[in-house]
């Protein structure tokens, strides 16, 4: 009935079969408990756990280092591994780390699970990412985009039903947003455990016969990888080309940091658009994102939008810069149109940042190289706060322009390396293209 409708109201089929449409629903109820409690994190330090802000700060900065190793570490065990159980064991340690929070008290018993839970949140990342690269197939770039949108609705409902019960505001409504939280991840967890492996050019599927698998071998066997096995951290060119998405990643900071507290300190516009441009993101990528994911349908196209990410760039941040007329109507068409045009700029850069990533990655290592890019957005969230409120914003609307000048210097670069990789030859025996994960079947 379901697909009928779709057919009906001409709704283009989700890639990746069953399993893809059952990850969708793993990232919605994965993004509904993490907006229960992302927006009320500091909050419950301050009023359930009795910290003072600066622990508290202290707190979550310490937890968010220890996050960034989980990006790395997942992409290594999801080439030696299979996919699905390291994503059904991070969702079980995230579940624990988050249950625990509630009996812990202090900072040096909320620490180890503040951190287990961030290294577990950007683990989950990257393993989702993989599942939905080898799941959809050449379709992943709009598989990509479909999924950004069902996070953002997950994060819209989770928000605002914590929006809802801190009008409450008692410390049984902070425990219970972040029971909820956890409960998310045992729910994600059971859901994972259905999930069948996704092929992977590093796993080899035995065709069972009357006489069952082929000897010495089980259905779902690891593959040995292939001699001199690519080693991302020695690939200077997919290092150059990830610490460039790690600076254009600071489009995240910008909306999230920057632009709010540029609106209540240097401008006239009203400070109740410091919360309104999260409203103008989140609606605008729930209907924009699908269409926005062509241009990242292919690795040659997502390295030519590179120029449209720069051109985006250099305006987002001119226009953040105009925002300090004294005028208030202007001051306010200023931040609006800031807000859109970054988020502009996220829905584009993602999708190049997901096809490029994976990509340039060589098939057999494609876990490794996907974690150790991920290590850049997890650094950006790392010194991209500083950087705002300590370079850009103090420098007031010169730093705007420069900001965006170095944002759009790195993404024309990039695009100046990625075309250069593509164009270099792939060896004598040329890969299969990443866009259909290999899978090696033997018949007996």
């Amino acid at each position: 009935m379901i697909e009928r409708a779709q057919r009906a109201l001409r709704i283009p089929e989700i890639p990746g079969g069953p399993d893809g449409r059952r990850m969708l629903w793993i990232n919605l109820v994965d993004k509904i408990g993490s907006g229960l409690w992302v927006s009320v994190t500091a909050l419950y330090f301050v009023v359930v756990a009795g910290l003072d802000t600066g622990r508290t700060g202290l707190l979550l900065g310490l937890g968010g280092v220890a996050g960034i190793a989980g990006a790395p570490l997942a992409g290594r065990l999801a080439d030696r591994l299979p996919l699905t159980r390291v994503l059904f064991a991070v969702q079980v340690l995230r579940a624990a780390s988050g249950l625990l929070l509630l009996t812990a008290h202090g900072f040096w018993q909320l620490l180890p699970l503040v951190a287990v839970g961030s290294l577990g949140e950007r683990s989950a990342s990257v393993l989702t990412k993989l599942f939905a690269a080898r799941v959809a197939g050449q379709d992943r770039a709009r598989y990509q985009a479909v999924q950004r949108t069902v996070v953002n609705v997950g994060y819209t409902i989770g928000g605002l039903a914590a929006s809802a019960a801190l009008a409450v505001g008692t410390t049984a409504v902070y425990r219970l947003l972040l029971l909820g939280d956890g409960l998310s991840f045992v729910l994600v967890a059971l859901m994972v455990a259905r999930c069948a492996e996704p092929p992977s050019a590093t796993r080899t599927v035995v065709a069972r016969t009357a006489a069952g698998p082929a000897a010495g071998k089980e259905e779902g066997a690891a593959a040995a990888p292939p001699p001199g096995a690519a080693n991302p951290w020695r690939d200077a060119g997919y290092l150059a080309y990830a610490a460039l998405d790690s600076v254009m990643f600071l489009y995240g900071c910008a909306l999230t940091v920057g632009l709010p507290l540029w609106i209540v300190t240097r401008t006239t516009a009203p400070h109740g658009l410091a919360a309104a441009v999260f409203v103008v993101n989140t609606v605008l990528v729930v209907l924009l994102q699908v269409r926005l994911a062509r241009y990242g349908s292919s690795a040659r196209v997502a390295a030519d939008s590179l120029r449209q990410v720069a051109v985006w760039f250099v305006l987002a941040c001119a226009v953040t810069a105009v925002a300090v007329l004294d005028t208030r109507w202007a001051a306010t068409v200023a931040v609006v149109a800031s807000a859109i045009a970054f988020t502009v700029v996220e829905m584009i850069q993602s999708a190049v940042s997901w096809e490029l990533s994976v990509s340039l990655a060589p098939a057999h290592a494609q876990g490794s190289y996907v974690g150790v890019h991920g290590l850049a957005q997890s650094t950006s969230r790392c010194i991209g706060p500083l950087l705002l409120t300590a370079v850009v914003i103090a420098a007031g609307p010169a730093g705007w322009i420069g900001f965006g000048a170095v944002l759009a210097g790195a993404a024309l670069l990039q695009r100046h390396l990625v075309l250069r990789r593509l164009s270099q030859p792939r060896g004598a025996v040329a890969e299969p293209p990443l866009s259909v994960a290999p899978i090696t079947v033997s018949e007996q």
